[in-house]
């Protein structure tokens, strides 16, 4: 039985799915006007994790994540770059999959851009006209008026007589603490430049949160089983969805809502002035790979703040070292008709437990490493127990396996590892951390044991 916590009601409950054995799930994707950051990729690695003990649970998902690829700050960008918006953003798209690669994070079965769904968007505000809970304003903007759609403010738990209420919100993010009318549709402005659709209210473009209600009921059903995303999002984005899909369909939009919580760096709020931004690319440059960062973002309880420093990379790349030891010298040890020592089913046993309790992912790492210690200290031959680590990765997605086979190493990579040697040996410790940095830029990885160094491909 999986549990999680429901952010609607506020509560742990079993997540079943409506029909069929699947979980349709949507997921808030990037805004691709820049790199995505570590930030970001917390969210996406929450995301990644939830899957795949969904399907551990031997469930089936249907995973949408959308792209918004139209919203102020893509048109602001295309405009300053002086491209066209498809051209700016694709920049962006391509990077996003190329990090998510990185981080061994399963691909969505689907990922609508905003761009390609207008007509979705239009009739749905349509809806929303006819039904008397939006209006045209006198510049040509379509708003959703939050006092006609009695549920407003239920995933957020609003007070409206404590909020001022009444303004018209216009930007696509704005203050959390106004419960104002937000944009369906926006009229076309002058620093749109050619960034424009035209629609029964006059030329414009769809307002943010309408995109993920439109793009989501038409790959997922009006209701369906799962959203999630990060919990800046719960206010206004995810409660405008609610509020746009219920007062359409009149039907219960989602049944689960899951959040994880803010990523902090050195104990800071993220932020390009205080230094301490960092892109996954630019932490990949400074020689960690995609496997160490992804360590570190997975290995905390998502709805708990997460403290990324680089001594946590540090300490994940040494976690990392000890599992691959382990699971290397098991593979090279393997006896398939060896007997499956006792302690593989309690190891198992508490790693299910653990995934299934709200994705207690630090409790489940736990159970790895027990199963890494007992391992290591009965010099098991069993095939069960590689068995036992393969299932495990299925959730966590961080162990090398068939890595005790030689890989052919480049002479330029053998080279800089005998440079490197002798700068160890010699206690040259900037060196020796030159050369890894050195390697790591060819696409290898350094791992340092009592047996002395080895590379492995990224």
């Amino acid at each position: 039985m999986m549990n999680v916590f429901n952010s609607l009601t506020r509560g742990v409950e079993e997540l079943k799915p409506i029909a069929d054995n699947e979980i349709r799930l949507y997921t808030c994707g990037p805004t691709v006007y820049n790199f995505a950051h570590i930030g970001n990729f917390r969210a996406y690695a929450f995301e990644d994790i939830l899957r795949r003990v969904i399907q551990f649970n031997g469930m089936k998902v249907k995973h949408v994540m959308n792209l918004t690829d139209v919203d102020d700050k893509t048109i602001r960008g295309a405009n300053a770059a002086g491209v066209a918006l498809t051209d700016y953003t694709k920049t962006y798209k391509d990077a996003f999959f190329a990090d998510l690669k990185k981080l061994n994070i399963i691909p969505a079965d689907v990922y609508p851009a905003a761009t390609d769904h207008i007509p979705e968007m239009i009739a749905l505000v349509e809806s929303l006209v006819e039904k008397g809970v939006a209006y045209k304003s006198d510049d040509g903007s379509v708003y959703f008026n939050v006092r006609k759609f009695p549920g407003y403010g239920k995933l957020a738990h609003i007070d409206f007589d404590n909020q001022r209420t009444g303004q018209r919100c216009a930007a696509d993010e704005y203050d959390k603490e106004n419960v104002g009318d937000f944009a369906l549709w926006k009229a076309w402005e002058d620093s749109d430049g050619p960034v424009g659709w035209d629609s029964p209210w006059g030329r414009g473009r769809p307002g943010w949160h309408i995109e993920c209600s439109a793009m989501s009921m038409k790959y997922l059903g009006e209701t369906f089983d799962l959203h999630t995303g990060g919990i800046d999002n719960l206010f206004p984005h995810h409660e405008n969805e609610i509020a746009q899909a219920e007062a359409s369909t009149g039907k219960p939009f989602v049944n689960t809502w899951m959040h994880c919580a803010h990523l902090k760096v050195n104990g800071e709020k993220m932020s390009k002035s205080a230094g301490n931004f960092f892109t996954l690319r630019e932490l990949l440059e400074k020689g960690f790979t995609g496997r160490e960062i992804r360590y570190v973002l997975v290995n905390a309880h998502y709805r708990q703040g997460l403290n990324f420093a680089f001594s946590a990379l540090e300490d994940a790349r040494k976690s990392l070292e000890r599992i691959d030891r382990c699971v290397d010298a098991l593979e090279k040890r393997i006896d398939p008709a060896a007997e499956t020592p006792d302690f593989v089913a309690k190891a198992l046993e508490d790693f299910t437990a653990a995934v299934n309790d709200d994705l207690n992912i630090p409790r489940a790492f736990a159970a790895l490493f027990e199963l890494v210690r007992e391992t290591n200290a009965s010099n098991t031959t069993a095939k069960g127990v590689l068995d036992a680590f393969k299932r495990m990765d299925e959730v966590l997605g961080i162990i090398f396996f068939g890595k005790s086979e030689k890989e052919d190493v480049p002479a330029e990579v053998a080279s800089l590892l005998e440079e490197r040697a002798a700068a160890r040996a010699a206690k040259n410790w900037a060196e020796s951390d030159r050369l890894r940095d050195a390697i790591a830029a060819l696409g290898w990885v350094v791992k340092d044991s009592r047996e002395g160094q080895s590379v492995t491909k990224k």
